[in-house]
């Protein structure tokens, strides 16, 4: 059975195979009268993607269709919809459907509703269809989680915002990045290259941290006003208890002084890590925060207020995020999610082609 009731995609049938994909015809969950249907015309391919299909966020339901970074066109909505258009470019991020009912849905906080539902790799509940991703001909949401997209933005420069971008803006805005604040990027990442030029758009000092000097042209390209390598000898040392806000995107804790991170906190200063390596955490000392008393945290998309305000933020301020565009196929998709895996992008993949793909 074609669409409606079918979307066509590439999945991945195990984590022994991560990076062959199968081009194949899955159902869709039943249409719900909040929903909308989206015809793919791109989409970002996240670390969340390679952390899923290679088994290291832990045991997933293949074969799987991955992707949640999502641009298209709203193709069919339901009759209580009311939030998106029939006809508008729209995004589909990470998640998919949240009550809208509990104590965190009716205060912005639906990413840490505990009845969310991820946009791929998930059962739909009461049903036995696991959610496939944007990888694909077409993707089913809740309609607030479907965004229209500002029409100054590119279509495949916005796609990655949609989890990369969402993750870095949200906990810059929450934790109060903005003009005389200094605020830190660990990792200048898909992730990090985001929270750069949205923590300078919200007229924050923002400094980027890195291993080496490697990517330090590129952070200042992006708008940092400086760079620390933690290569060089006493490199916390200059910035001691100066930062108000450090937003740590690293996808590693490999040889991770959290100790030198947290002395550069002013006090009450918010580290906040958005990245979630495979690895085991660091050691924390209730020393190491009695210093100056930081507050750590970590931070899990953004809200639908947020990210509508995200998009017009990137519109207002022509934010430009650093793409490479692949044409989707079994052989560029195989490339492509070995290459992320090696971080080998500067600074995100973006499918298109999808008509090409799938037919017009």
């Amino acid at each position: 059975m074609p669409y409606p009731e079918t979307a066509t995609g590439f999945q991945v049938d195990s984590a022994d195979s991560w990076s062959t994909f199968h081009k194949r015809s899955f159902p869709l969950k039943e249409f719900g009268d909040y929903d909308v249907d989206v015809k793919v015309e791109a989409c970002g391919i996240c670390s969340s993607d390679i952390h899923t299909i290679t088994g290291g966020w832990g045991t997933q339901h293949f074969p799987l269709c991955v992707g949640h970074e999502i641009l298209g066109k709203a193709i069919r909505v339901g009759p209580k919809v009311t939030l998106i258009k029939e006809g508008q470019r729209v995004g589909v991020g990470a998640q998919c459907f949240s009550c809208l009912k509990c104590r965190q849905c009716k205060n912005d906080n639906e990413t840490y509703c505990v009845h969310q539902v991820d946009t791929y790799g998930q059962k739909w509940p009461g049903t036995d269809i696991v959610l496939q991703g944007g990888y694909s001909s077409h993707v089913r949401a809740h309609e607030h989680w479907v965004f229209p997209i500002p029409e100054a933005l590119e279509s495949k420069r916005v796609a990655p915002m949609l989890c990369a971008g969402l993750t870095a803006y949200s906990p810059l805005v929450r934790n109060g990045c903005g003009p005389g604040k200094k605020v830190g990027v660990v990792g200048l990442g898909g992730i990090g290259h985001f929270a750069v030029l949205f923590a300078k758009a919200l007229g924050a000092e923002v400094w980027v941290i890195s291993r080496s000097h490697a990517k330090e042209e590129d952070a200042k390209k992006l708008g940092a006003d400086g760079f620390i390598a933690t290569a060089d000898k006493d490199w916390a040392a200059p910035h001691v208890m100066t930062f108000d806000l450090i937003i740590n995107t690293a996808n590693s804790t490999k040889d991770f002084d959290l100790t030198k991170y947290l002395s550069m906190m002013d006090v009450h200063g918010h580290f906040i890590s958005v990245g979630m390596p495979e690895e085991a955490g660091q050691e924390v000392r209730a020393q190491d925060l009695a210093f100056n008393g930081v507050l750590i945290g970590a931070s899990h998309l953004g809200s639908r207020k947020e990210t509508l305000a995200m998009l017009q933020l990137a519109a207002d301020k022509n934010l430009q995020s650093w793409v490479e565009e692949v044409q989707i196929s079994e052989e560029n998709l195989s490339k492509a999610v070995q290459r992320l895996r090696k971080t080998d992008v500067r600074y995100r993949f973006t499918l298109t082609g999808y008509d090409k793909a799938f037919g017009a």
